[in-house]
Parts: structure tokens; sequence; C-alpha cells
């Protein structure tokens, strides 16, 4: 199958992109999501596993948030042919707070009335885009609900949220923490993401939305990940609790991946240690 990442540059894109001998199309690949002649290059592929997106939850933000993510979204899926597949990348984000109403999230949780930023809803009409447009244009299609996806650094990206702990550790650098709490998230490396995504394609559904994350078996504190990296290296990190950094709105998620188990046989295969080793 002929397969193209958008974001094919980026922080996981590129290893996506390599995972499935996939195109690029990305900024740096000359093209742009927003831009319908370039997007037309996608009714020549058998698959698009959609990962360009903008991470900004300022107010500042907000307009380039919908730009990329909605628009973006649609400008690409309604240019498939019919019988293609759609893979699209949501986020954890749009439950908000209701999700820390759950030990582990599922499907069934509601979704934030109150999105804390433009990012939240410009995910979450990204995704009406794409059931949308799946139907009407003929499309296979797949939204993953993503929790904290990491990778080793990429050049010119900026890293996520635990290539970030681990680059900090390893330059010794000052990790400055909200005092008081020590959020719980599920940890997956970016593997494990590229197989959930064939694993849809090798299925014989239309459509389907999952949560995908690392789920309990890689449920982990950020303190417990600073430390774990720390004793791999043999670096003693550097914490500093700054009462000033307000908590994360989710104080604990973890995946509840039963339903991707049970529909696309989709099973986590790389552990957390493991999973931090690779990112050295």
């Amino acid at each position: 199958m002929k397969t193209i990442v958008t974001g094919g540059s980026g922080y996981l894109g590129t290893y996506v992109r390599q995972f499935f001998e996939a195109s690029d199309f990305s900024r740096r690949s000359s093209l742009n999501i927003l831009e319908d002649a370039d997007a037309q290059i996608v009714e020549n592929y058998d698959v698009v596993i959609h990962l360009a997106g903008h991470l900004d939850k300022t107010p500042e933000g907000a307009e380039e948030c919908f730009r990329t993510n909605a628009d973006g979204t649609r400008n690409i899926i309604r240019h498939m042919r019919p019988g293609s597949v759609f893979i699209y990348a949501s986020t954890k984000d749009v439950y908000g707070a209701e999700a820390n109403s759950y030990e582990f999230v599922a499907e069934d949780c509601p979704i934030d009335p109150n999105p804390a930023s433009a990012f939240e809803l410009s995910k979450l009409i990204g995704e009406r885009y794409v059931e949308f447009y799946a139907k009407q244009r003929g499309v296979r299609a797949c939204i993953f609900r993503l929790s904290a996806v990491f990778a080793r650094p990429t050049d010119g990206n900026e890293n996520g949220f635990v290539t970030h702990y681990v680059e900090s550790v390893k330059h010794r650098w000052p990790i400055r923490l909200p005092a008081g709490v020590d959020p719980v998230r599920d940890i997956m490396y970016v593997d494990d993401l590229s197989r959930a995504c064939r694993a849809f394609i090798n299925s014989d559904r239309e459509f389907g939305l999952y949560n995908l994350g690392g789920g309990r078996l890689n449920a982990i504190s950020v303190r417990d990940i600073i430390g774990r990296v720390g004793k791999m290296l043999d670096i003693e990190p550097v914490i500093e609790d700054d009462p000033n950094i307000p908590a994360p709105l989710q104080t604990r998620y973890v995946t509840d991946t039963t339903l991707i188990q049970k529909e696309l046989k989709w099973r986590l295969q790389i552990g957390i240690d493991d999973g931090l080793r690779v990112t050295f």
C-alpha cells in the first residue's frame, strides 16, 4: 500500500514514516496541508496517517490551532479517494478534567464541555470533520485519542513530554515541577503507535475511535520517570518544586485499551524501561 504521513518530518512523524516506508507530507517537503493544490496529492495514496498538528494552549495560539488542526484535517480528508484509509491523531486532552473521575479512561468518558483552550476544541472539530468526510467520501477512517507518545529526539523538532525529561536529566538541566503534585501518565513508545495504525489498516473495519496509550502496564508518575532515567544514566536529577507552576488539568490519566485490543487485536509491545533506554 502507498502510504503518506502528514507531519512526516516531525517529532513522531519521522518514526512513523520510517516504519511504513512512507512519503512525507510536511512543510519540509514543501507541502502544506492548508494549501488545496498540495492536499490533492493524497488522491494518489492508499493510506494517509495524519499527524500534522499545532499544539499551543495559549490564547495567542488559538487561530493557528483552528487553522491547522481543524481546517487542515478537513482539507486533507476531503481529497481522499473512496476505499482509502485515513488515520487521525487526536488527543486525550478532549476529555479534560472529566478524565480525573476514571481510574482507566475508556471511550465512554464524557468530553469536557468547557475545553481548556482552542487546542482541545480544534482537535475535537477535526474529529467531526473525519466522521463527516469519511462517510461522504467512502473512506475507511480511524481516530486515535493519544496519551503520552514518545520517541528519540529528532532534528529541528521540539521534544515531547517524556523526551523533555530524558534530555533534561542527560544534560543535568534543572527540572521545574509543580509543587505538591505528581501527575501520572501512561506512556507509549512511538513504534506501538505505528503498530496500532497498521492494525487498523489491516482490519476490515470501516470506522474506529480508540483511546490509545501505554495503559495500566505503562502507567508512571512524572517523578518516577525522572528517577528511572537518572538511575539508568547514573545521574542525580535536579528537581525544583515551583509553587508558581499550576497543576495539570488531568492529575492522573491512564488509558483503558480494552476496545482497541478487542477490535484491532493490538497489544502494547514496548515497556517503560525499554522505551526510555531507546530515547538515550
